[in-house]
């Protein structure tokens, strides 16, 4: 199963955003994103749903 941390990553680079663009796209800080794909900090439950929700948007399922 993937960290949280490994599924930022990979939706950033399967997407080819930079973290900066993708932190625009869920409407959080930079370093947010930069916390979360290095494991120093999760999403809380109502951003995990956000992050959900654009997954299922942008067609990206992951193997868990």
């Amino acid at each position: 199963m993937m960290e949280f941390k490994d599924k930022i990553k990979f939706v950033r680079h399967k997407l080819l955003l930079s973290q900066a663009e993708f932190a625009k796209v869920l409407g959080v800080a930079f370093s947010t994103i930069n916390e979360w794909e290095n494991g120093i900090r999760k999403p809380n439950y109502s951003m995990q749903r956000k992050f959900a929700e654009f997954c299922e948007d942008n067609k990206i399922v992951f193997d868990d």
